[in-house]
């Protein structure tokens, strides 16, 4: 005969044992998913070499925008991601130091802004994931394999071929049709700066124009001395090359300095035309620097730099400052006007 367990006085205060069975296993069960529901979100580590001094407006606009373009895409600084900004100034000794400090953090993805920035990352590690963004010679750095498959820990975003420096004398000569010498603003630290240099030189000759290379990682009295003394020579013009806007000595100088000398001067970017310059033909690095962040996120959603392909741009900006031709004494051709994307009136 089964016995069953005798009922207490007071019926409230019976549990059935199967029921107590069916709540322990329904428990159990149920624990893991709170837990798990309750475990912060996995913090990711990004770090940021950026070839801009920290005082640069036009860097802190990259670092902005890379930052927009992450947040957009789920990643909030503080919360799933710590992101760690370097500022390499496009100086090789400062930019290998900030590489150093950032590479030891062990981030999960460098994005890396300029040729230098990039060449400072490789040299210290192979295996960390690189976007890079504004960088010119990609192949010729050894950077990737090939701009379909780069193979290897680096893939990014292009800004232009040399050969596409060529335009900027054209455009010079276009707008000042009287300049038969220019002198080029490059550093000459970087290697993209030495092969810029080359290939405005071939199409010098085209235009039957001389060229001059002025260093401009002297400081603030050397580049002046060396504008000014170029500056006096009759029919002479300027070329700002994208990686001399790091200067140390600043491009408002330089602008100033183009003015003041009557320079007719082709900028790499559009900002300096807005605050004075004359021309230029350009690309848009803080819009680079916002693309880059779609990398990073596929990378840290498992995806390899390997297996991304380099992106190249097709679009580039002609602006023009009629109020700073006309202070230079310069009529701006019909023509070039109708090819601007940008007239300052």
């Amino acid at each position: 005969m089964i016995q069953y367990p005798l009922m207490p006085a007071n019926r409230h205060q019976y549990v059935s044992p199967f029921l107590l069975f069916i709540t322990g296993v329904a428990g159990s069960a149920a624990w893991p998913t709170v837990a798990r529901a309750q475990q912060p979100e996995q913090m990711r580590r990004v770090g940021v070499l950026m070839n801009r001094a920290a005082s640069d407006p036009d860097g802190q606009a990259r670092v902005t925008a890379f930052k927009e373009g992450m947040q957009q895409l789920g990643w909030s600084d503080g919360r799933n991601v710590r992101i760690d900004i370097g500022w390499g100034a496009d100086d090789i000794d400062i930019e290998q130091k900030k590489a150093t400090e950032l590479v030891a953090l062990k981030p999960d993805v460098v994005f890396a802004s300029g040729t230098l920035s990039v060449a400072a990352v490789r040299r210290l590690n192979r295996t960390v994931p690189i976007v890079f963004a504004n960088v010119t010679d990609r192949l010729g750095a050894g950077f990737v394999d090939s701009l379909n498959r780069p193979g290897g820990n680096t893939t990014g975003f292009m800004i232009y071929e040399y050969s596409l420096s060529g335009k900027w004398l054209q455009l010079l000569k276009e707008i000042a049709p009287s300049v038969a010498r220019v002198a080029i603003l490059r550093n000459p630290d970087n290697p993209v700066g030495v092969a810029l240099f080359g290939a405005i030189q071939a199409e010098a000759r085209s235009l039957s124009v001389e060229v001059s290379p002025v260093d401009s990682r002297l400081d603030a009295p050397d580049i002046e001395r060396a504008i000014r003394a170029f500056g006096r020579l009759p029919n002479s013009g300027m070329i700002v090359t994208p990686n001399a806007a790091a200067m140390p000595a600043g491009y408002k100088l330089v602008i100033a300095l183009a003015v003041e000398l009557k320079l007719p001067t082709i900028y790499p970017f559009a900002n300096m035309v807005a605050e004075g310059g004359l021309i230029c033909h350009s690309t848009n690095p803080v819009n680079e620097s916002r693309r880059a962040a779609d990398y990073v996120d596929r990378i840290l959603k498992g995806e390899k730099p390997g297996d991304l392909p380099v992106q190249a741009l097709t679009k580039y900006k002609i602006v023009i400052n009629v109020k700073a031709a006309k202070a230079l004494g310069l009529t701006v051709p019909a023509a070039l006007l109708a090819q601007a994307d940008e007239v300052i009136e």
